[in-house]
This record gives C-alpha cells, sequence and structure tokens, in this order.
C-alpha cells in the first residue's frame, strides 16, 4: 500500500460559470468543460503539467449525488483524490485498518473528517 501523492479535488460549486471565472483569475489557465449524465453534472477541469488537476461540478438534478451534500455543506471540497500504486492492496490496508471504505476506490467521510476521500490508482 503506497500513497504516490495528490491526484485531484473536486470542489462542488453553485454556479459552474462564476467558480470557473473565479479559478481562472486564481490559476491563470482555460478549463476543459465536460458533462456527467451519470453524475447529473456539469464539470470544469484544470489540469496541471505534472497530471493532478481540479475538478469544479455543479450538479444539473436534485437526485444529483453531488445535489446532497451541496444543499447540506454548501460550497466546498468534495472529494480529495490520492494516487495509489495498487488500489486493490491500498484498499484492503485501509480495510485492515479498520478504515471505511465504499465503492471499491473510496473512503467514507466519516473516517475522513467530512471529505470524500477518492484513490486513483497510478502505476
Amino acid at each position: 500500500m503506497a500513497f504516490k501523492g495528490l491526484d485531484h479535488v473536486v470542489v462542488r460549486v453553485k454556479n459552474l460559470d462564476t467558480a470557473i471565472d473565479g479559478y481562472r483569475k486564481i490559476l491563470g489557465v482555460e478549463p476543459k468543460r465536460a458533462s456527467s449524465s451519470a453524475l447529473k453534472a456539469e464539470q470544469a477541469f484544470f489540469y496541471f503539467g505534472d497530471g493532478t488537476f481540479l475538478e469544479l461540478i455543479q450538479p444539473t438534478d436534485d437526485s444529483s449525488p453531488i445535489a446532497g451534500s451541496l444543499n447540506k455543506l454548501g460550497e466546498g471540497i468534495h472529494t480529495v483524490a490520492f494516487a495509489v500504486d495498487d488500489l486493490k492492496t491500498t484498499v484492503q490496508g485501509l480495510n485492515d485498518n479498520a478504515v471505511h471504505t465504499i465503492g471499491g476506490a473510496f473512503v467514507h467521510p466519516a473516517s475522513a473528517n467530512g471529505v470524500l476521500v477518492q484513490l486513483s490508482e497510478r502505476k
């Protein structure tokens, strides 16, 4: 089980265009926009040269999994993703340490001070 570093951060927002304007001023780069039918959300990705990225996400429907968090917690950090060398071994190690994992690639927010932690395998 080896954590290699940060992979990406996801920030939930109420208005994607307003958030893009703000982060564009901070970062000085243009994002790539996308839509996710699975998440029922619009996204903007700010990519960095080392392979990491910042994702802004706005739900487009009240049934979006992002909408519940946005309504309950407001705008802010939704997910912090770490790169790992072996996803299966890392998840098993976390489970062995009594860390509550979900979906085979996430640490439940209850185990991470309210933040959803994602594990992204990067060889």
